[in-house]
C-alpha cells in the first residue's frame, strides 16, 4: 500500500484498542527535533538544560515556573505552548481523545492553530489509513491547511496557501501561476484522472491543484472525507452530499464549517445579508444527514443538517474541523453535556 503523508509522523505513534493514536517516545523526540523547538546557539542554559532532559525523558514534567527562567521572551512563550501541548496529548492517552477533550471541554481553548492542525493532519491520516483514492486525500489537506481560491474557465482551484503565498517576480514555467499570481512554485499541477497515481509521491509537497467544481471528484471527495472524520471521532455513521444552493431550503440546522462559513449562516439563519458579500465567499454547500436518525438530538431528529464553506474576503479557506465537533446535533454530546 502506497504512504502518504509522511511528514504528519504517525509512523512514530501506536494504536490504542479503539483504533486511535497513542503517542510515543520517539514521536516527542521527533517533535524536539524540529527547528522551532531545538534551542539555538544563543540560547540561554535553562533552555538548552530543558531540551536536554526531555530528549533523555519525553515525558518528564517541566514547570511552568522552570519556563519562566528562560531568557527568550519568544522562546519563553514556544516552549509554554509545547509544554502544554504536550501534557494535554499526555492527560488524553491518545491525539483523538486530546482533540476531543480541547473543544468538548468547558475551558477556552488555547492551543495554537499550528498545533491543531497538526493534530487533525494525524487524525486524519488515521481515518484515511489505506485509502488510495487521490481525491479524497487532496481534499483532506483542506482539513489541516489553508488553501487559495481561484477561478479558471469557470472551475474553482484550490492551492495550498502556504505554498503559493510568497510573491516572486522571477518567471515560471506552470501556466496555474498565472491564475495564482503570487506563487513561488515551479510545479504546481491540478489533478486529474490522467495525474492521480503520482499524489502519494508528492504527497508531503501539498503542491497539487484542487479542482473543486460542483459534481466533480474532488468535491466529491471532501465530502466523503467528512464522513470518515464524523465516523472516526464520534462512532456516528453520517452520509455528506454536495448541493448547489440554500435557496428556499427549509433548514433547521447548519453548522458552518469555517469561520466565514459560520458567520455566512448565522447571518442567513437570521434572515439577513451577510456582510462583505457573504454570499458570493461561499465555496461550497453540503447536505449531511445521520444513517441513525437515533444518533442526533431529539428535537431536530431526521432533519438534514446544512454545512457552508466560506472564504475570507482575500479568498483563503480555512476549514475548522471542530466545528464538526461542537456543531453537530449529536445525541450522545447533547447528554454528555447535560449531564
Amino acid at each position: 500500500m502506497a504512504e502518504f503523508w509522511v511528514s504528519s509522523g504517525h509512523l512514530l505513534l501506536d494504536h490504542s484498542d479503539d483504533g486511535f493514536l497513542r503517542p510515543t517516545a520517539e514521536f516527542w523526540k521527533a517533535y524536539l527535533a524540529r527547528p522551532e523547538i531545538v534551542p539555538p546557539t544563543e540560547a540561554c542554559l535553562v533552555e538548552k538544560a530543558i531540551h536536554q532532559r526531555l530528549f533523555r525523558d519525553p515525558d518528564g514534567p517541566v514547570p511552568p515556573d522552570e519556563i519562566k527562567l528562560i531568557a527568550d521572551r519568544d522562546a519563553r512563550e514556544n516552549w509554554r505552548h509545547f509544554i502544554g501541548f504536550r501534557d494535554q496529548l499526555l492527560v488524553a492517552g491518545t491525539v483523538e481523545g486530546a482533540y476531543l477533550a480541547l473543544f468538548r471541554g468547558a475551558a477556552k481553548v488555547t492551543t495554537p492553530a499550528l498545533f491543531l492542525n497538526q493534530l487533525v493532519h494525524l487524525i486524519l491520516r488515521n481515518a484515511l489509513d489505506g485509502e488510495t483514492d487521490a481525491f479524497k486525500l487532496r481534499a483532506g489537506e483542506l482539513m489541516f491547511r489553508p488553501q487559495r481560491l481561484s477561478i479558471r474557465d469557470s472551475v474553482p482551484l484550490l492551492a495550498d496557501d502556504e505554498v503559493i503565498g510568497d510573491s516572486t517576480t522571477e518567471a515560471h514555467t506552470s501556466p496555474l501561476v498565472a491564475v495564482f499570481a503570487d506563487a513561488r512554485s515551479r510545479d504546481l499541477d491540478v489533478l486529474t484522472l490522467d495525474n492521480a497515481t503520482v499524489y502519494h509521491a508528492r504527497s508531503d509537497a501539498f503542491d497539487m491543484v484542487l479542482d473543486f467544481r460542483l459534481g466533480g471528484p474532488g468535491r466529491t471527495g471532501f465530502a466523503r472525507v467528512i464522513e470518515r472524520f464524523v465516523r472516526h471521532m464520534t462512532g456516528a455513521a453520517v452520509t455528506v452530499e454536495p448541493i448547489e444552493r440554500l435557496d428556499g431550503t427549509d433548514w433547521r440546522w447548519f453548522v458552518g464549517l469555517d469561520q466565514e462559513g459560520t458567520a455566512i449562516g448565522n447571518a442567513l439563519w437570521q434572515g439577513e445579508e451577510p456582510r462583505d458579500d457573504g454570499r458570493n465567499r461561499i465555496v461550497a454547500l453540503f447536505k449531511l444527514t445521520f444513517d441513525d436518525p437515533a444518533d442526533m438530538e431529539e428535537r431536530v431528529r431526521g432533519a438534514p443538517v446544512y454545512l457552508i464553506l466560506g472564504m475570507t474576503t482575500n479568498r483563503v479557506v480555512r476549514v475548522k474541523p471542530q466545528n464538526l465537533l461542537t456543531g453537530l446535533p449529536l445525541a450522545a454530546y447533547a447528554a454528555a453535556t447535560l449531564s
